[in-house]
């Protein structure tokens, strides 16, 4: 086994034990709902034991959780392909929702609360990027524009103007985005006489 495998299933004791208190789980409830020892189940908790893939099967289920999850895996997929959550160092998660390549990709983003005093650092690139804001407040840098959008509210501009996207200090934010890489752009219908 090479040292990233190990080194991921040392990381599963902390892991299922954070799990397990954060619930609010005694061992012996998980022992009875997974067919697991106690003994068993605080040995790994521990990093005492290697976990097995017929352990961590019904650990998994309980919890809700996929096993990549539950192992943290490493990423060896395309993220376009292994749609799992992304955890920025900001605290921001990047959820990718589209599996296809090439053509319109769509992502949720979930931001912590910001700094209002932040300067924000623009960027441009190809294409097209339309936003929508689900719930807070979305500050969207946009060349000399300085904007604020609240929930149910829309925004989409060519991706060489550039741009930034951040929370307010009023809270977290959760906003859809559809990214065009090489200019494509979202139809919008507005009523059915467009049609």
């Amino acid at each position: 086994m090479d040292d990233s495998a190990d080194q991921t299933l040392d990381t599963v004791g902390p892991r299922l034990k954070h799990l397990r208190l954060r619930r609010d789980v005694p061992l012996t409830t998980l022992a009875d709902e997974t067919g697991i020892s106690t003994s068993t189940l605080s040995r790994l908790e521990a990093g005492l034991r290697r976990p097995t893939l017929e352990q961590l099967l019904p650990l998994a289920r309980y919890y809700g959780v996929t096993l990549d999850s539950l192992v943290d895996a490493p990423r060896t997929a395309n993220p376009r392909i292994d749609l799992r959550p992304m955890s920025c160092t900001d605290g921001s998660i990047i959820i990718p929702l589209t599996r296809r390549p090439g053509g319109i990709q769509a992502y949720k983003f979930v931001l912590p609360a910001g700094n209002d005093n932040a300067v924000p650092d623009l960027h441009s690139h190809e294409g097209f990027d339309w936003a929508y804001v689900l719930n807070g407040t979305l500050r969207l840098v946009l060349g000399d524009q300085d904007l604020l959008l609240q929930a149910g509210e829309a925004a989409e501009f060519d991706t060489r103007t550039p741009h930034w996207f951040g929370a307010t200090s009023a809270g977290p934010v959760e906003y859809l985005s559809l990214v065009g890489r090489q200019g494509q752009r979202a139809h919008v219908r507005a009523s059915d006489s467009d049609r």
